[in-house]
């Protein structure tokens, strides 16, 4: 707790990794260019201990991981729910992408590194490997760090980072509220463990995609917002970056798939006033399953979660 009385989240640097201390002055420097009500807000910083501190608004309802896939029972996360996470996301991301001082790829974009508030509204969080790119930039080429399950995979091949990377990983996020399911599927008899990606990819190719939706929203949603839903998802997650949406696109697009809904059917109102799957190959699958000793010393692991200070 502050001086205040705000309650506060701290985040602790790992002393013996430097590189995340290099991690925490980046995410120091790109929250002070960042202010938008769907990404977790900088209070501050403390350098005056043996290892660095940033200090957070608390954020006091877990991670979206949580909801999708522990079935928390005591807030169930309905279809409409959803619908509103990923738009709020899309939101922020269209932000950094588009309309912050700097443009900036997250570069790890997952469930679990986004928040829900007191009001359950998603809050993007962890920015320790985002970049910062010039105006005229089209791409980083970088070490290739992320989350397996969320990773590019022309990201993974080619080292460049792009804005539609970040699409790629939003993607499949959207396939996670839609399947309830986790992005590295378990291992089935008779059949290798493979991406959530790959296995979306293929059931939208032979128009299945109902029968892998969570049982939970299969009777909430209306049939043809799910599947366009389920369309925004499949484009997100084009093997080929260029034919990705932007962020701004998928954005709109869910917005005004809202909006649909809150509007009065036409031919209701009227009563009332009395007027008489792109080609598929095994890539994703391939780099998720055989990865080499030195890819994935190159992986990011995470830092150390949140600490909740009262």
């Amino acid at each position: 707790m502050l001086t205040d009385g705000r309650i506060v989240a701290v985040k602790k640097s790992k002393i013996e990794d430097e590189s995340k201390q290099e991690q925490f002055i980046n995410e120091v420097v790109l929250l002070t260019k960042i202010k938008h009500r769907n990404i977790v807000k900088l209070h501050g910083c403390c350098l005056e201990t043996d290892v660095p501190l940033l200090v957070y608004e608390f954020i006091p309802n877990g991670t979206l991981y949580e909801y999708i896939h522990d079935h928390n029972e005591d807030f169930p996360l309905t279809w409409d729910i959803r619908v509103r996470v990923a738009i709020e996301i899309a939101g922020a991301l269209f932000y950094l992408h588009s309309a912050a001082s700097v443009p900036i790829y997250h570069r790890d974009i997952k469930s679990a590194n986004i928040l829900l508030d007191e009001k359950y509204r998603a809050k993007m969080a962890d920015f320790g490997t985002s970049k910062s790119i010039a105006i005229d930039q089209t791409h980083l080429t970088t070490r290739v760090q992320g989350t397996f399950g969320y990773l590019d995979p022309e990201y993974f091949q080619s080292s460049q980072y792009t804005d539609k990377s970040d699409v790629y990983s939003f993607g499949v996020v959207l396939v996670e509220l839609l399947t309830g399911q986790k992005p590295i599927l378990a291992p089935r008899a008779h059949d290798e463990g493979r991406s959530l990606a790959t296995h979306f990819l293929m059931t939208m190719k032979e128009n299945r995609v109902f029968d892998i939706l969570d049982p939970r929203i299969a009777k909430q949603g209306k049939r043809e917002d799910i599947t366009t839903f389920a369309n925004i998802a499949y484009r997100c997650l084009n093997l080929n970056g260029r034919k990705r949406p932007t962020m701004k696109q998928v954005a709109a697009e869910l917005e005004a798939m809202n909006l649909s809904n809150r509007l009065p059917n036409v031919e209701e109102y009227y009563e009332e006033i009395d007027y008489p799957v792109n080609q598929l190959n095994g890539l994703w699958d391939l780099t998720s399953t055989s990865l080499t000793s030195s890819t994935t010393n190159s992986v990011k692991v995470d830092i150390e979660p949140l600490i909740r200070k009262y």
